[in-house]
């Protein structure tokens, strides 16, 4: 694998799109490049894309930090990880992975969460292959449509 890591850019709008999309998300490279522009900006969050040189941009992951109230330290949030289908099971989903754990591990952060559908069973092996367990139970009340 010769894939490189490094911060998605607002060019990569695009091909992040085309990405989510294999994963079954309608993204659209609209929303991508607004999420980029308010991102980008900021320490607490990181997007990063994988890149090959013949193949261009083949994944993407983003990380979230959150501040840690009853404890010190913050905790770090993988809210997306998608790697193109042509290009999976070759390193780059765990490169990614690698790459949002170090920008976890330097600014301070207690531990590392991932969240995966219950219907994606090949990604909850793939993060238990990655030394991730299944801790807590999560509780979600989704709000009312946007407007």
């Amino acid at each position: 694998m010769n894939v490189t890591i490094r911060r998605a850019e607002s060019g990569d709008a695009n091909a992040i799109a085309g990405c989510l999309a294999e994963l079954g998300y309608e993204t659209p490279a609209s929303l991508v490049t607004s999420k980029l522009s308010t991102l980008t900006a900021s320490a607490a969050d990181g997007v990063l894309v994988a890149i090959e040189p013949d193949a261009g941009l083949v994944g993407v992951v983003s990380v979230h930090l959150l501040p840690l109230f009853h404890a010190p330290g913050n905790l770090a949030r993988v809210t997306a990880l998608a790697v193109r289908k042509d290009h999976q099971r070759r390193g780059v989903g765990r490169a990614l992975v690698a790459a949002a754990e170090v920008f976890a591990w330097r600014h301070d952060c207690r531990r590392v969460e991932v969240t995966s559908g219950d219907h994606r069973s090949e990604a909850h092996d793939f993060y238990k292959g990655l030394g991730y367990q299944t801790d807590e139970r999560r509780f979600i009340k989704h709000g009312p449509p946007a407007v």
